[in-house]
């Protein structure tokens, strides 16, 4: 296997004083993956799709979540002006009944006799239902059963939106990285970065430049989407259900996005082709599909989703969601973000080594193990 040598000239003492500091050089790689990125029209094309996706998110649950179509009234005038509004009308004898079947879910509101103008009062669950309200001739006032419940509509929605959002932004960012590393070892411009900046710099300034593109991707649609709510949150108070769980879930994204973009950084160094990042990337690519799955099929089994907030591949979906449902105390989310943080913190440790064993091996694929024994060979 052929292994580079770093340059053998000596620096001179002018060198040395021109030379960039570690962090000056991670600041260079760092704005130089930015640069590049926002050049790229595919890049821009995909965000402007994700703030249209987060907007019909949070607005089309609820326009859906505010029309009731089935409706039990205890009165019969009450049930005319009903049907006359396109509504089906279910007749029961008392409101002992219609408050039950809205409790079942067997219909989207009631209409009972009660206090309010025109001698009636709304039954809902957790918000109001306003198309029942308008065809009404006298608008009633409205009684939530549950108030704080979650709608079954935002029940599947915000799941899906976090676990989309985690996985898109730490997959594409993350083949990215790949293939911007394996691209410099192939092109052999690899060795000249490493004769001007030092490698753990490469390394930090791709994590910390992509790192800083999905984070600005992530805000710009956390802030379309909380825009959005204020729209509608008149109707439904979206933005008092969900802001909580969006403000913990950008820290959370953003050191969860660091550990697996070493680990995307590592991958593409092991290997010197294109072709191959696809077979090098299993890896990786299983740890960030296996937590997705679990938290969007597992998100409401109480147990499990406690077990997936601390775990770090999963704690940047699985913890928002556990705050957004009120399951999880306010110290949790302190504690999954410490542990996260320590194990980002190793991560990067190992895969700063693994990186700097593998760059500048340019013959076939790097194994592990022979990125560490490289790395110890060159120190000692």
């Amino acid at each position: 296997m052929t292994t580079l040598a770093p340059p053998t000239t000596r620096p001179t003492h002018d060198d040395a004083a021109t030379a960039p500091s570690l962090w000056g050089a991670t600041k260079l790689v760092a704005g130089r993956e930015i640069t590049v990125r926002l050049r790229d029209k595919t890049f821009l094309i995909s965000t402007v799709v994700f703030l249209l996706v987060a907007m019909a998110g949070v607005i089309l649950p609820a326009l859906f979540a505010t029309s009731s179509s089935t409706v039990a009234v205890v009165q019969a005038d009450a049930a005319a002006q009903l049907e006359q509004a396109g509504m089906e009308v279910v007749s029961v004898p008392d409101v002992q009944s219609a408050e039950q079947l809205v409790r079942d879910g067997e219909v989207d509101a009631a209409v009972v006799p009660g206090d309010g103008p025109g001698g009636l009062t709304v039954l809902a669950m957790d918000r109001t239902p306003d198309s029942v309200v308008r065809s009404l001739s006298s608008p009633p006032p409205v009684q939530l059963l549950d108030p704080d419940a979650v709608s079954p509509v935002l029940a599947f929605m915000v799941p899906m939106a976090f676990g989309m959002i985690f996985f898109f932004a730490s997959l594409t960012f993350g083949i990215q990285i790949a293939q911007s590393v394996t691209e410099e070892k192939q092109t052999r411009i690899v060795e000249i970065l490493v004769a001007a900046v030092p490698v753990r710099a490469l390394l930090a300034g791709k994590v910390i430049g992509n790192g800083a593109l999905a984070l600005g991707q992530v805000a710009l649609i956390a802030l379309v989407s909380v825009v959005s709510m204020q729209v509608v949150d008149s109707a439904d108070g979206l933005l008092g259900q969900l802001g909580p769980a969006i403000a913990w879930f950008l820290p959370f994204f953003v050191v969860g996005f660091v550990l697996l973009a070493s680990m995307w950084a590592v991958t593409g160094a092991l290997v010197s082709r294109q072709e191959d990042i696809s077979g090098a990337s299993g890896p990786a690519q299983i740890v960030i599909m296996l937590p997705f799955f679990g938290v969007l099929f597992l998100n409401d089994n109480p147990m499990a989703m406690t077990i997936l907030s601390y775990v770090p591949f999963s704690a940047p979906t699985a913890m928002p969601l556990r705050l957004f449902f009120g399951d999880a105390a306010p110290w949790e989310p302190i504690l999954a973000l410490l542990i996260l943080l320590v194990a980002a913190g190793l991560f990067l440790m190992f895969a700063a080594r693994l990186y700097e064993g593998s760059l500048l091996r340019t013959n076939g694929k790097t194994s592990l193990a022979a990125a560490w024994r490289e790395r110890e060979t060159r120190v000692s």
